[in-house]
């Protein structure tokens, strides 16, 4: 079962937040880099600005037709 993830960590710049395992930065087991929490990237209102990316009828997650797409050769 997988650990349940920090909302707001008092330190998250100790921990690699990658994976499930939460080492610390001077004992990563799985990568090269810290990966870090999302609040140090997104602020302290991270999960908020998530949840409202998600909501239902947003249209940043609105999927594009595949046929808009510029990079896609015709078949």
């Amino acid at each position: 079962m997988a650990k349940k993830f920090p909302l707001h960590p008092a330190n998250p710049e100790r921990i690699c937040w990658g994976c499930d395992q939460f080492c610390a930065v001077t004992a990563m087991a799985c990568a090269n880099e810290r990966s870090p929490h999302p609040a140090e990237l997104f602020g302290d209102d991270w999960l908020a600005w998530g949840e409202q990316q998600l909501a239902p009828g947003n249209p940043s997650t609105a999927t594009s037709n595949p046929t808009d797409n510029p990079t896609r050769h015709p078949a």
